[in-house]
């Protein structure tokens, strides 16, 4: 079930009401309401994995509780170990599997061998990177004791499958979201139309941003060799804000809903686009995996209180682990492996802190460094975009050969001027809005009313003139 789809228009409401109207005034109600919506939600992909999500919720809850009540150190760490090795096992198994294998393969015919190697065929059931993360981060901070055992196994199912944040995040805490789904909520009619506010815009970003560009991308990167390299700069760019778009938008709706049930997510994105260096970009891009790993991986290997040598060894280890996180194929760990290079030299010079607030804090205009880092910190970004949108390593490097080529500076076969104009006035909202929750949270809210209105409608009318085109969400896939 797409956010952006007619099934979950009809679907939300419904939710809502009941939640609101009917099972108001008992919490354990609403939370049987959210399971049940959030199983029914998930089964609309395919209900024959539900049966994966549920052993995921009892494998973690019951582990939890046996290293909750064990007696011995050895004992905890068995189960916390066991726990792990399941989990990421599954998850390795259905994402990874045939990746080995061909990859084995792969090496084997460079050596001049031949393999017949029997694979299968394994369907990636959705979200299963995201709840998979969630229930990890649950078992591991019952181990480190950073958060209470959970003893109601219905508000930790909720926790692990709450249909916002299922398919594709934000990657939740136990520590966030658990306490929030244990206490009792009140409906807030300002926050309410605040999360309003923050759908109207993911659905801005989705169907207008990212669908818009998701066309001319596809065109350019399925025949490179038949464009200028200028058209494939274009298609580069496009590419960096169909994918933004396209997940900060389904984060945007994620936390939007959530907010009319009373519940907040972690926040996924902050302007990442306006970031002086790379460093500060992984502060502000996909936030709720790059601190997953950071508190979870990074911290455990020494994190920043090791030598430069060992520094720049977790680094790397933690941005090749967030390359495959995304998907099993080399251009996704090449990917990783570029952003590390990009980070290193931040990190030697211990630079990697400078940009902690946000650029113009004081005013509207930047200074011209900022301005010259924002656009070098985007170019490498895009540039390694175009590793991440590839099929395989041998089509991105053939789509750079083909991009700085003489015919770099000639004018684009493909130069779509409505969607550039598009993207240039989302630029712009999003830089008016870089300081808040989402960009438009307060935008236009001193405006006389009638403009106030219309400026809602006109971004109602833009997701309705531009909707319906088959383009799913891209991090469903991972």
């Amino acid at each position: 079930m797409l956010f952006n789809s007619i099934d979950f228009a009809l679907f939300f409401p419904i939710v809502f009401l009941l939640y609101w109207f009917v099972f108001n005034k008992n919490l354990r109600s609403q939370n049987v309401l959210l399971l049940v919506s959030s199983f029914f939600f998930y089964a609309c992909w395919d209900w024959r994995f539900l049966f994966l999500l549920v052993f995921s919720i009892l494998l973690d809850y019951f582990s939890a509780h046996k290293i909750f009540n064990a007696s011995t150190k050895s004992s905890r760490k068995f189960w916390l170990i066991l726990s792990i090795g399941i989990n990421l096992g599954f998850l390795g198994f259905f994402k990874y599997y045939n990746f080995f294998i061909d990859s084995f393969v792969d090496l084997l015919e460079m050596n001049g061998l031949k393999a017949n190697v029997w694979t299968l065929q394994l369907i990636l059931p959705v979200g299963i990177s995201f709840y998979t993360f969630h229930g990890l981060s649950y078992v591991i901070d019952v181990y480190k004791q950073r958060i209470e055992l959970v003893k109601s196994g219905l508000d930790y199912a909720v926790f692990v499958s709450y249909f916002p944040l299922l398919v594709a995040g934000p990657i939740e805490r136990a520590t966030h979201l658990l306490p929030q789904i244990q206490k009792s909520r009140k409906f807030d009619y300002a926050n309410a139309v605040n999360g309003s506010r923050q759908i109207l815009w993911g659905l801005i970003k989705k169907i207008v941003i990212a669908d818009s560009c998701a066309g001319y991308v596809n065109q350019i990167f399925e025949n490179p060799s038949d464009y200028s390299g200028s058209t494939l700069a274009i298609g580069a760019v496009l590419f960096a804000f169909q994918i933004y778009g396209d997940f900060s938008g389904y984060s945007d709706i994620a936390l939007g809903t959530s907010r009319l049930l009373g519940i907040e997510l972690l926040k996924n994105f902050s302007c990442p686009y306006f970031s002086r260096d790379i460093a500060e970009f992984w502060r502000r891009w996909h936030i709720s995996l790059s601190s997953w790993f950071r508190d979870y991986v990074y911290i455990p290997m020494g994190g920043s209180r090791v030598s430069k040598l060992k520094q720049t060894r977790n680094t790397f280890v933690i941005f090749l682990l967030s390359g495959f996180w995304h998907g099993a194929n080399w251009t996704f760990i090449f990917w990783g492996f570029l952003h590390a290079l990009f980070f290193i030299p931040l990190l030697l010079m211990n630079k990697n802190r400078r940009h902690l607030d946000t650029v113009a804090t004081n005013g509207f205009f930047a200074q011209a460094k900022a301005i010259f880092g924002i656009l070098i910190t985007f170019s490498l970004v895009t540039f390694a975009w175009i590793f991440f949108r590839a099929n395989s390593l041998e089509h991105a490097f053939g789509y750079i050969s083909g991009m700085f080529s003489q015919s770099l500076f000639s004018f684009p076969e493909i130069f779509p001027k409505t969607v550039i104009g598009y993207i240039i006035l989302f630029i712009l909202i999003e830089w008016f809005g870089k300081k808040r929750n989402f960009a438009i949270e307060d935008f236009g809210l001193n405006w006389p009313k009638p403009f106030r209105i219309l400026f809602y409608y006109v971004l109602a009318g833009l997701i309705v003139y531009y909707s319906g085109r088959d383009f799913q969400f891209i991090y469903f896939q991972f």
